[in-house]
């Protein structure tokens, strides 16, 4: 037998690709009880994970979407644990309304101001953040600190996101994180357990901000 064939890839367009693996997804999931307008988010979380388990854990406030869309389209600013989100998100999107993605976890005086208290960055950059952002969407899917200290200063009155894709990944305090976060009566978009990420939160603002689009 030769090997030596000359290997030939499948000449398949990426929207092709991308409508394809949606319909598998939709063909897999089976029985669930996200409604018409969260099945899209849900849908986008599993393609970017190719995990039906996560998708399914996927825990939607009543007004998360529609919080989502306005906030977009009032031109609010993205918050963002880490780099990693503000790379994979679809900036055109957010821009087009006047908002912009923020990252705060490297600046210099949240770095310095670590140190000096001893607690870590994502704990301090949220605390940069709700000063220098008016509402606003949060999402945070790589560090459970930030959103714990996100939930205390929604809880003491100091921050008033309009929405927080909460999704961090982990051991330590993943799946508290977030448990706490779905007690609160802000529009949220977060999940049961340790599994999560940037990515499935790039996934989950992706989608809203292509809903926001369409509008």
């Amino acid at each position: 037998m030769d090997f030596r064939t000359e290997f030939k890839p499948l000449t398949i367009q990426p929207e092709q690709i991308e409508g394809r693996s949606f319909e598998m997804i939709t063909e897999e999931i089976g029985e669930h009880s996200y409604s018409a307008e969260q099945y899209p988010i849900v849908q986008r979380i599993i393609h970017a994970s190719a995990d039906f388990e996560l998708g399914k854990s996927v825990l939607f406030h009543p007004d998360a979407i529609q919080a989502g869309i306005r906030a977009i389209r009032s031109g609010k600013k993205v918050v963002a644990d880490v780099q990693m989100i503000q790379s994979g998100a679809n900036k055109a999107r957010i821009e087009k309304y006047g908002g912009e993605i923020k990252v705060y976890i490297s600046d210099p005086d949240v770095v310095q101001e670590a140190k000096r208290l001893n607690t870590t960055r994502a704990i301090i950059s949220m605390r940069k953040a709700i000063k220098e952002t008016d509402g606003g969407i949060y999402a945070i899917g790589n560090a459970p600190t930030a959103l714990l200290e996100l939930i205390r200063l929604i809880k003491e009155g100091e921050a008033k996101p309009d929405l927080v894709i909460g999704l961090p990944v982990g051991f330590v305090s993943a799946a508290e994180s977030k448990e706490e976060l779905a007690k609160l009566d802000i529009p949220f978009i977060t999940n049961i357990g340790r599994k999560g990420g940037s990515t499935v939160t790039v996934a989950a603002l992706n989608a809203i901000s292509i809903l926001a689009d369409r509008v």
